[in-house]
C-alpha cells in the first residue's frame, strides 16, 4: 500500500515511509530502532508478525480484507449510481484515503476542521465536512485554501440562521464562496440538523442573502432516525430528497449558478454504515431536477469492518446478494498471568482495544511452544483495565502464560485511534506495510 511517486518527486504519502521506527510507535520491533530503520525500510524487510520481533500487544490489519472491502463498496456504489465520500474519521489514515480514492471515491468526508487540515496536508482535493463550521479561525483557513487552490472542492453543513451569520462574518473579504448544504435533522431528539422543512428553508434563505456562501444541496444522517427501521429510514430519506426538489423548484440552486464558479450539480447526501441500502433505494427515486444530482454516500466503517457492532448492523446482512464485508482487525496480546483454572490476564486493555460498544472477541490462540494457531475454545474477555484484559476460561480451554491471543474488535473508529502505526499483514503473517493514523 505504498504511495506512488509523481514525476520522481516524493509526495507527502511517500514521506511517511521516511519516519524513523522508534518509541513513538507501539509494538514495532525494538531491534528496528536499534538498527536505525525507517518505516519504509522495515516494511521492505517483510517481517513476520509472530517471529519478526514485534512486541505485544500488537494490532494487525488484514491486507486481503482491506482490499476486499474497498472493492466491494466501489462495486456497490457503481451498481447503484452513487458517488462515495467515505468518512475519514474512521481511520484518519492518508494511506487508506489514497486507496479509497483509487477505488473510485469522489472525496473524503470529515467531521471537524482539524480532520480537513490533515486531508489537505495529504493532497485531498474534495472534502465534505458533515457538520456546521462556526469557528472563525477554521473558516479563515478554509477561505485561504479555496482562494489559493482553484481545484479544491469543499462542502460543509449549515443548520441554523445563526450559524450562517457567523460563517458570513468570518468569510468577509474572501474571493470564492464557500459551498454549503442545509442539513435536515433526522427527527426530534436526533443529533444536528434543522428539524423541519420550514426551518431548512429559513436557513437556505439566509445563505442566499450572503455573498460568502453558496447553497449546493441538502444532506442528513439517517442513522439518527428515532427507532430506526427500514420503513422509517426510507420515509426520512424521502423527506430529504423532497426538500432538495422543493429548493430546486424555488430557484434556490439556480441562484447559485450566477456566481463566478457556476453550480454544475445539486448535492444530496446521506448514508452511514447501517442503512446505506435504504438510502440507495430512495436515491434511485430522485426525480429529474434542473441540474444533475450528485448522490453522495458517506459510509466509513466499511474499510476495516469489525467483529461486533458493524458485523451485526451492516446492510449487507439484508442484501447478501450484493456481497459481504470482511473484518480486517485482529488484536494480538499475550497471556501474562494464569492465576487460576478459570481466569487469565493478557497484556492488552483499554489503551489498545476498542471497548465503547463491545468487548474484544477472543477468536484464536497461537501456542507459545509450537506456533500452532488453534480456535479459542472456552476463552472470553470479561473486562478491560487500562493495560490488562480480564479473561475467563472454561474447563476445555487450553491456555498458558506466553500464548498469543488473537481478538476481533468492535467499532473501527475507536480501534484505529489507539494506534499511530498499524502493521498491514497478509494471511501468512507477512507484514507488507504500516498504516499511519493522525488523530
Amino acid at each position: 500500500m505504498a504511495a506512488d511517486h509523481t514525476a520522481g518527486h516524493p509526495t507527502p504519502l511517500d514521506r511517511l515511509a521516511d519516519e524513523s521506527v522508534d518509541h513513538r510507535f507501539k509494538a514495532l520491533p525494538p531491534d528496528a530502532e536499534t538498527a536505525g530503520l525507517t518505516v519504509g525500510a522495515l516494511a521492505a524487510e517483510r517481517r513476520n508478525l509472530f517471529t519478526g520481533g514485534f512486541t505485544t500487544p500488537v494490532l494487525a490489519l488484514s491486507a486481503e480484507s482491506v482490499e476486499h472491502n474497498l472493492a466491494l463498496l466501489e462495486t456497490y456504489s457503481e451498481r447503484h449510481g452513487l458517488a462515495f465520500a467515505p468518512h475519514g474519521k474512521t481511520s484518519m489514515s492518508p494511506q487508506l484515503f489514497a486507496r479509497q480514492l483509487e477505488y473510485g471515491a469522489w472525496g473524503i468526508t470529515a467531521a471537524v476542521p482539524h480532520q480537513a487540515r490533515v486531508y489537505r496536508a495529504y493532497g485531498i482535493q474534495r472534502i465534505f465536512l458533515a457538520n456546521e463550521v462556526v469557528d472563525a479561525a477554521a473558516l479563515r483557513w478554509l477561505a485561504h485554501e479555496l482562494d489559493t487552490d482553484p481545484g479544491f472542492r469543499f462542502i460543509c453543513y449549515v443548520d441554523s440562521v445563526r450559524g450562517v451569520a457567523l460563517m458570513d462574518e468570518a468569510l468577509q473579504g474572501t474571493t470564492r464562496p464557500l459551498d454549503v448544504v442545509v442539513e435536515l435533522g433526522a427527527g426530534e431528539g436526533a443529533r444536528t440538523g434543522a428539524r423541519t422543512e420550514a426551518d431548512c428553508a429559513a436557513v437556505a434563505d439566509a445563505v442566499a442573502a450572503t455573498g460568502t456562501l453558496r447553497l449546493v444541496g441538502v444532506p442528513g444522517y439517517e442513522g439518527e432516525v428515532p427507532q430506526a427501521d427500514g420503513d422509517r429510514v426510507r420515509a426520512w430519506v424521502r423527506r430529504l430528497t423532497a426538500l432538495a426538489a422543493d429548493f430546486d423548484k424555488a430557484g434556490l440552486f439556480a441562484a447559485a449558478t450566477g456566481t463566478d464558479t457556476g453550480l454544475e450539480e445539486i448535492v444530496i447526501s446521506a448514508g452511514g454504515s447501517a442503512w446505506f441500502d435504504a438510502v440507495a433505494d430512495v436515491f434511485a427515486e430522485i426525480p429529474e431536477l434542473s441540474l444533475p444530482v450528485l448522490k453522495l454516500l458517506r459510509s466509513g466503517a466499511y474499510v476495516s469492518h469489525d467483529d461486533g457492532h458493524y458485523r451485526h448492523l451492516t446492510p449487507f446482512n439484508r442484501i447478501p446478494q450484493e456481497g459481504t464485508l470482511q473484518p480486517a482487525f485482529r488484536l494480538w496480546a499475550q497471556v501474562i498471568s494464569r492465576p487460576s483454572p478459570d481466569q487469565a490476564f493478557i497484556n492488552a486493555g483499554k489503551r489498545d482495544a476498542a471497548y465503547d460498544l463491545d468487548l474484544p472477541e477472543v477468536q484464536v490462540v497461537r501456542d507459545a511452544r509450537t506456533g500452532e494457531i488453534r480456535p479459542a475454545t472456552g476463552i472470553t474477555v470479561s473486562a478491560l483495565s487500562d493495560q490488562h484484559g480480564w479473561v475467563r476460561t472454561t474447563g476445555d480451554a487450553v491456555l498458558e502464560v506466553g500464548d498469543w491471543v488473537g481478538m476481533g474488535l468492535s467499532h473501527p473508529c475507536t480501534s484505529f485511534d489507539k494506534w499511530q502505526l498499524i502493521p498491514l499483514v497478509e494471511a501468512d503473517g507477512t507484514v507488507t506495510d504500516y498504516i499511519r493514523t493522525f488523530f
